[in-house]
C-alpha cells in the first residue's frame, strides 16, 4: 500500500470516523482483486489509486463551494465504471443514497461486490443507461470524464430536481466544450462553473491535478424540460 498517498485522503478529510477510513484502506486490496479478473483500472493508476481514483473522486467534496452531498440527497453516478467517483463519495457521505449506473454488466458486478464487503448500504448499483433511469429522482448528478457535455446533458435531461447539482471530473481546456453544451442545450454559459483542482492539490501525485477541473452546472431548471 502507499501509504505516503494514504495519508494524503486523512490530511484532507481529517474528520473521517473509524468505518470510514477502514473502508477506504480497504479499496486497495479489493480493486486489485477485480483487476486482476476484468482490468478495472489500468496497472500504472493502480500503484496510485489512492490519488488518481480516490482523492480525484472525492475532489467533488471538498473543492466546490456549499457542499452538495447533504444528508438524504439521492446522488446518481452516471457511467460509473468499476464504482469512481460514487464508492468514494459514499464512503465519505454515508447520508446520502447513492445510484451507481453503467451499460456494462461486469463493471456493475464489481461495484456489486465492493459494495457488499464494505456494507455500503446506501449504494444501489443498476446496470442501465441513464437515460432510461426514473424522472426528477435526484438532487445530485456526478460523472467522470464519460463524454463530452453536449453528449451527456441529454442523457440525464429530466432525471434531476430543479435545484439540483451537476457536477463533472473533466480535463484539458474546456472552454470550446461548454460553449457547444451551451448553445446546444440552450444553457446560458455563465451557468456553468469550472473549478482548477490545482488550485486545491497544487502538484500532488507528480502533478496529476494540473490539468483536471470540475465543471459544474449551477441551474439545472434547463434541463428539466424538453431540449430542442
Amino acid at each position: 500500500m502507499n501509504s505516503a498517498e494514504v495519508s494524503l485522503i486523512w490530511k484532507f478529510f481529517p474528520r473521517l470516523d473509524p468505518v470510514a477510513r477502514s473502508r477506504i484502506l480497504q479499496l486497495e486490496d479489493l480493486y486489485a482483486f477485480w483487476n486482476k479478473q476484468i482490468n478495472v483500472i489500468s496497472r500504472k493508476d493502480m500503484e496510485h489509486l489512492y490519488i488518481r481514483h480516490v482523492l480525484h473522486s472525492l475532489s467533488l467534496s471538498l473543492a466546490v463551494t456549499d457542499n452538495p452531498f447533504t444528508k438524504e440527497h439521492n446522488v446518481l453516478d452516471v457511467g460509473t465504471g468499476g464504482g469512481f467517483p460514487g464508492i468514494p463519495l459514499a464512503i465519505v457521505h454515508p447520508d446520502c443514497h447513492f445510484v451507481l449506473c453503467d451499460s456494462i454488466g461486469k463493471k456493475i458486478k464489481v461495484v456489486e461486490h465492493i459494495a457488499r464487503t464494505l456494507q455500503l448500504d446506501n449504494v444501489t448499483p443498476v446496470v442501465s443507461r441513464a437515460e432510461a433511469l426514473p424522472q426528477r429522482s435526484f438532487q445530485v448528478v456526478v460523472s467522470r470524464a464519460v463524454t463530452r457535455l453536449e453528449k451527456f446533458l441529454p442523457l440525464v435531461q429530466n432525471k434531476t430536481t430543479e435545484d439540483a447539482r451537476l457536477l463533472f471530473l473533466k480535463g484539458g481546456d474546456l472552454q470550446e466544450e461548454i460553449a457547444r453544451a451551451a448553445a446546444i442545450c440552450h444553457i446560458p454559459p455563465g451557468k456553468f462553473v469550472v473549478t482548477h483542482l490545482q488550485n486545491h492539490f497544487g502538484s500532488l501525485g507528480d502533478g496529476f491535478f494540473e490539468t483536471k477541473k470540475i465543471c459544474e452546472i449551477k441551474q439545472t431548471s434547463y434541463l428539466c424540460a424538453p431540449l430542442d
